[in-house]
């Protein structure tokens, strides 16, 4: 038979062990809460505070060699046809200035300075490229005043919002780092976000004219 210290020690081994099992399982409990507001609010993507300013239209961003003036939003529908299916996009206006006073050269703003910022977690989208005065190859001259351009964003043909949020991407003019033997040639480099802007878009149907 077990001795009275068997039976006590047996007894204060069982209520560590469901003392145990109550601590773990309310860590599974508190993990899978955490997994379903993670789900519930945009998926794995790290919330993180903003870190750029968020500027309402019309405004201006200064962003690296390029002043950008932004005016207006639409979303384009263009219907169904016999022969093709209902397609939407976002269309921006602006005007782009050449403020390069490092090189004062002259260049083609590039579509990756620009992007739809959808919200909710979901991934950004690029642009289809700058169009100025109907040119997606514009080049801007530095010294020259503003050109009137566009941007277009492929989206869902049922896409809709009240506000657009367009992020800015600006270029540092700097050195390559002198790791690998790089040199300290200043260029344009290192596209970083420096700005969104906020615009409430019009809702424009394209029946096949120039929208």
């Amino acid at each position: 038979m077990e001795s009275l210290d068997e039976v006590i020690d047996a007894m204060i081994a069982d209520r560590v062990i469901h003392r145990h099992r109550r601590i773990w399982l309310l860590v599974i409990a508190l993990v899978v809460v955490a997994v379903l507001i993670i789900l519930a609010t945009g998926g794995w993507k790290e919330k993180k505070g903003r870190t750029v300013p968020t500027l309402t239209a019309p405004t201006t961003v200064t962003a690296g060699r390029f002043e950008f003036s932004f005016t207006k939003a639409e979303i384009v529908r263009t219907p169904k046809t016999e022969y093709d299916e209902a397609a939407s996009k976002v269309k921006i206006y602006f005007d782009a200035k050449n403020i390069d006073s490092e090189e004062h050269q002259s260049v083609t703003p590039g579509g990756s300075l620009l992007v739809l910022v959808p919200g909710g977690g979901a991934d950004t989208i690029d642009s289809d490229g700058i169009s100025c005065r109907g040119e997606i190859s514009w080049v801007l001259v530095y010294g020259l005043p503003p050109e009137s351009c566009f941007t277009t964003f492929k989206v869902d043909p049922d896409f809709a919002a009240k506000t657009i949020e367009i992020g800015v991407l600006g270029e540092s003019y700097e050195a390559v780092s002198g790791v690998f033997g790089a040199n300290d040639n200043e260029f344009w480099q290192n596209e970083a976000p420096v700005g969104v802007v906020r615009l409430d878009p019009a809702v424009v149907v394209d029946n096949g004219g120039n929208k």
